[in-house]
């Protein structure tokens, strides 16, 4: 019972930062899961089962405020659920021994990327509420972001979202909402493949449904938290949490010696202070410059991102 209760919190706290970043559930979650002790193909199967109610519930919200460009979500999300289809076949036949330190690697790749992401970068936000992207970027894009979050227990959004953001081509509103939406087909294609592959004796029904029951919850509180906390220091610490969270599997995979485990740890701590640090200051900086009358610099901060889906 206390198992199932902590990934209920898990579940809640996926959510709150998926809600907040548009991006996080997957590779929050099954961190949790991996970190309980699960094989990475049964928590990916777990977590990817019950995103398929988080993402009729997110794809629900964004069609309703006309978020969703339907030609982006199949020309992306037909491509990501082959590509999802593809990796969650490709990990249910890797033995946990190699499959745990792949997924480490992966997950502990998708939180500096997170990190990075909201931390360091700023780029051009466009207005265009219908996506000019064709097939030659977005079915590329879709397979390997279906691939990684189904191997990597998640990424779909890390990928996809920040892919289409940064080429700065189409409104943040219209790529979160198309994206989330374009997710519902990457989930069922990968539960379909660990189902098929793992068989019902693979998938934990119970974690699937406490983990869907959090996220649920969690929901509504989504929108309160992207008023209260800003992208740059959410994303700072989230992805470096997804770092810390997983650097222990790293070391084990890959027999670090115990004399290295603690400077390396140390090491990256630090550097996931500063980046926090640093997350702040730019708000304040931008903050201060909007407040001021002059031309901020561009951003691509949650509000901003998910305005439509509050």
């Amino acid at each position: 019972m206390k198992q199932l209760i902590i990934l209920a919190l898990a579940g809640l706290v996926a959510q709150l930062i998926d809600g907040s970043l548009g991006m996080g559930y997957g590779i929050t979650s099954t961190s949790v899961l991996l970190a309980g002790g699960l094989s990475p193909a049964v928590a990916s199967a777990s977590v990817h089962l019950a995103e398929l109610g988080t993402n009729v519930a997110s794809g629900a919200a964004h069609m309703k405020l006309r978020n969703v460009d339907w030609w982006l979500v199949l020309r992306l999300g037909i491509p990501g659920a082959i590509g999802s289809f593809a990796g969650a076949t490709v990990l249910s036949h890797l033995s946990t021994e190699a499959a745990r330190p792949v997924m480490a690697l992966l997950l502990v790749g998708l939180g500096v990327f997170i990190l990075g992401r909201f931390t360091f970068r700023r780029t051009h936000v466009s207005e265009a509420r219908v996506s000019p992207h064709g097939s030659r970027f977005l079915a590329p894009l879709g397979l390997v972001g279906g691939f990684v979050d189904a191997t990597g227990g998640g990424g779909w959004g890390p990928i996809s979202t920040t892919a289409l953001v940064s080429a700065g081509r189409t409104a943040p509103r219209t790529v979160i909402g198309s994206v989330d939406t374009s997710e519902f087909l990457v989930s069922v294609a990968a539960s379909l493949g660990f189902v098929l592959s793992l068989g019902s004796a693979g998938v934990r029904l119970s974690y699937v449904l406490v983990l869907l029951a959090g996220g649920l919850v969690a929901a509504p509180l989504a929108a309160w938290l992207v008023s209260r906390i800003p992208a740059q220091i959410m994303g700072g610490l989230v992805g470096g949490a997804i770092v810390v969270t997983n650097l222990g599997h790293v070391f084990s995979s890959f027999d670090v010696p115990q004399t290295a485990r603690h400077p390396i740890t140390l090491v990256l701590l630090a550097l996931w202070a500063a980046s926090v640090v640093l997350g702040i200051r730019r708000h304040r900086a931008d903050a201060r410059a909007a407040g001021s009358g002059s031309s901020a610099p561009d951003t691509t901060s949650v509000p901003e991102l998910v305005e439509g889906s509050r």
